[in-house]
């Protein structure tokens, strides 16, 4: 799955096209590695996400197309931040 997608039905960022513009800005890595906004993300994948304030680290738990609020918590486990 794309990460810029992933990141949308995860719900770790709200919207699309501002994981793309993050995926464009080198704030999104996986397992170290700039990402680009089409680059694929796999289960057991370390994704980071440079937030101005913070820096998370999340391991990639699952990949569905299409999730509910209350599901999307389950994609993902926080290890930092």
């Amino acid at each position: 799955m794309r990460v810029d997608k992933y990141l949308k039905n995860s719900r770790l960022i709200k919207r699309r096209t501002v994981a793309k513009e993050a995926c464009d800005q080198g704030r999104i890595l996986i397992n170290d590695k700039a990402a680009k906004p089409g680059s694929l993300v796999s289960v057991n994948d370390i994704v980071s996400m440079d937030f101005s304030s913070r820096i998370i680290k999340i391991k990639v738990l699952d990949l569905k197309e299409h999730v509910t609020k209350e599901d999307a918590k389950d994609m993902y486990e926080i290890i930092e931040g």
